[in-house]
């Protein structure tokens, strides 16, 4: 009765599940992580580069960071938003087919 699928207290942090699904957890969570993080360094560039004081050869620099994060929200975004197939989904699935 132990063995049973139901039978199992997953966290949102995993923890709880199978080993698949907390490792579909965990990656979750740092891609989010990431993906925040991604976020949080474009607005503060963004901050740095419309209100704040800086030098003019820093503001060259911001301006630089700000075009490479423009490429790297847009690959974030195509992550979060873009139909994909999952190897993580494909390898639950074939578990599932095993038992």
């Amino acid at each position: 009765m132990d063995g049973e699928k139901g039978n199992t207290n997953a966290t949102l942090l995993g923890g709880g599940g199978s080993p698949v699904e907390n490792r579909k957890l965990l990656n979750f969570w740092a891609r989010f992580t990431i993906s925040l993080g991604n976020g949080g360094t474009f607005l503060i560039l963004l901050y740095l580069l419309f209100f704040a004081d800086v030098h003019e050869t820093s503001r060259d620099l911001i301006n630089i960071l700000v075009g490479a994060y423009v490429a790297v929200l847009a690959k974030s975004t195509d992550y979060w938003f873009k139909d994909k197939s999952d190897p993580e989904h494909a390898e639950a699935d074939i578990g599932d087919k095993k038992d």
